[in-house]
């Protein structure tokens, strides 16, 4: 039996696919593909097959991973090519492979967020934006985990932050913790929306770039 680590982006019209169809999505490209998946021992087995940092409903992603674990030996190398003849429009395999590290090292993610605004960026709107969100604190009001509401200071969460105007967007790229806790990249408009109510965009985009180590080196 092996465990094997598959990488994907997720885009398009597909950022609207939830966390659980997107597993049982994969989970039937998985059989049509002919795999056979190690299932969990018990009264309800089930296939051993997971998400590292579950993709928010509405974002794209160019690095999503997903372990999984198959009855029999192999290296998974040619495995993104045969499953993507079986995706739906919008997620692609890119690659597959041994995992040599285990999820809790991931640390960190690369991300974009843009900011778009109908009628053209707001004169100043970068260097306000950069003030607020690299402050000594950003208190933001965040749903903990027993669904109640709670005042959540997320800058020491960020870890970087570039501002960049182009027409009708303010793109923001940015290096968030990931996990234990992790910033949810759409915070940042969120706290914009707060504290820089005149600067809150009309339509925000997500996209994950790349997942980081605590060195700052791209996870695998």
């Amino acid at each position: 039996m092996g465990k094997l680590r598959l990488i994907f982006t997720k885009e398009g019209r597909a950022v609207y696919i939830s966390h659980l169809d997107l597993l049982r999505t994969f989970q039937r490209v998985f059989l049509r593909q002919g795999l056979v998946l190690r299932h969990s021992q018990g009264f309800h087995p089930h296939p051993i097959i997971s998400f590292a940092l579950p993709l928010s409903v509405g974002q794209s992603s160019d690095c999503e991973i997903l372990d999984f674990e198959v009855n029999g030996d192999m290296d998974g190398t040619d495995l993104p090519e045969k499953l993507n003849r079986f995706m739906p429009e919008g997620v692609r395999a890119t690659d597959c492979y041994i995992p040599t590290r285990p999820v809790r090292e991931l640390a960190a993610l690369r991300c974009r967020v843009e900011l778009v605004y109908d009628n053209g960026v707001p004169e100043g709107a970068a260097e306000k934006i950069r003030g607020l969100l690299l402050g000594e604190s950003v208190i933001i009001q965040k749903r903990t985990k027993r669904k109640a509401m709670a005042d959540v200071d997320i800058r020491p969460m960020l870890h970087s932050l570039e501002a960049t105007e182009e027409p009708n967007c303010l793109r923001l790229d940015a290096v968030v913790a990931a996990q234990n806790p992790g910033l949810n990249p759409a915070l940042l408009a969120a706290a914009i929306e707060v504290h820089l109510r005149s600067l809150t965009p009309d339509f925000v985009q997500v996209r994950r770039l790349e997942l980081l180590d605590g060195e700052g080196k791209i996870f695998r």
